[in-house]
């Protein structure tokens, strides 16, 4: 399954992006050539049981507008929050084992108002959960024609080594993709889970590709009004003020400062930029943007004509080196 280099992120939609205009922003990334769209049954965001659900159900209605095998869909399903948060999908109870895959699948499904799913994952991994149990329910689910591939997101590199392991030795679907935080402020990827995904053939796709924001520059004077970070810093929960920390800090500022310089130069923005630096990694199969307006997606789209040379390389090697590890290691250290 090849998919387009730059796919549609939805987790937007139904919280800080209304229906019209999430209608038009998918419109014209699928008029643009951009056939991949992702979402999740957690989203929009931040996770709240007052919208749960509704970026699936938005995408689902203005699926039926469209040719189904022009879309390429992918879904994710929730694993545990581990006491770090509750999950605002079955009154909490959330597990990757095959009881719960089947509850999730069903409600995707019934929401997106389609038959099957083209790539559907893990949200997000239990590291104290057979992996045999999970890969073997989603085996289940591609055998039946209900999911096409399967992936996992926001893994490490034992947790996709292992799950490679598990589906080799019982011969059934294996990951085909993980989906990590990846971009010029977290590029912890480049460590090991690349050469998992070089030597196993497992593709990345590429969230948060301009730092959630971060790299477009927009938070080096201040907090801007209705900017995620910026309602996250002032939020009252634990867990919202700490990944706001996690992106907006004096590294990651810093590097966008210097990423904007590059972007001067080259007369584009540094969100563009940013986007066309993560296109030059052979381990990516595509790149998730997610926006709130149209003429966000308009500017990014722009990323496909920027050429990243090998002297442009170098200086972004140069910034990372001057700011090494913007977003420190995990949980936020």
């Amino acid at each position: 399954m090849v998919v387009s280099q730059i796919s549609m992120g939805t987790m937007t939609f139904g919280s800080s992006c209304d229906q019209k205009e999430s209608f038009a922003i998918m419109d014209y990334a699928h008029d643009h050539g951009i056939d991949f769209f992702d979402t999740a049954e957690i989203y929009p965001i931040p996770p709240n049981i007052e919208w749960v659900h509704r970026s699936e159900e938005i995408i689902g209605t203005w699926l039926q507008s469209k040719d189904r095998d022009s879309v390429i869909l992918a879904t994710k399903f929730c694993g545990p929050g581990h006491g770090w948060f509750v999950p605002p999908v079955r009154t909490g109870r959330t597990c990757i084992d095959r009881h719960h895959i089947r509850r999730a699948i069903e409600g995707s499904l019934r929401r997106l108002q389609t038959d099957y799913i083209d790539l559907y994952q893990t949200h997000w991994t239990d590291p104290d959960f057979d992996y045999r149990e999970t890969l073997t329910a989603l085996d289940e689910l591609v055998k039946e024609g209900k999911v096409r591939y399967i992936g996992s997101s926001n893994e490490t590199a034992w947790g996709a080594m292992k799950a490679d392991a598990v589906s080799k030795e019982l011969g059934i679907a294996r990951y085909q993709s993980i989906q990590n935080n990846f971009s010029m402020i977290h590029r912890r990827f480049e460590d090991e889970l690349a050469q998992v995904c070089k030597k196993e053939k497992i593709s990345l796709l590429a969230y948060s590709p301009i730092g959630a924001g971060v790299l477009s520059g927009k938070y080096n004077h201040g907090e801007p009004e209705n900017a995620r970070f910026t309602k996250y810093l002032r939020s009252g929960q634990e867990r919202q003020r700490a990944i706001a920390n996690r992106f907006v800090n004096e590294k990651s500022l810093a590097t966008a400062a210097s990423i904007r310089l590059i972007a001067e130069s080259l007369n584009c923005t540094s969100a563009a930029l940013s986007l066309a630096w993560t296109f030059t990694h052979e381990f990516l199969a595509s790149s998730i943007i997610g926006v709130t307006h149209l003429d966000q997606l308009k500017e990014l789209l722009k990323a496909n004509q920027i050429e990243i040379s090998n002297e442009l390389l170098n200086q972004f090697d140069e910034i990372s080196n001057k700011y090494p590890y913007p977003m420190g290691h995990w949980p936020f250290k």
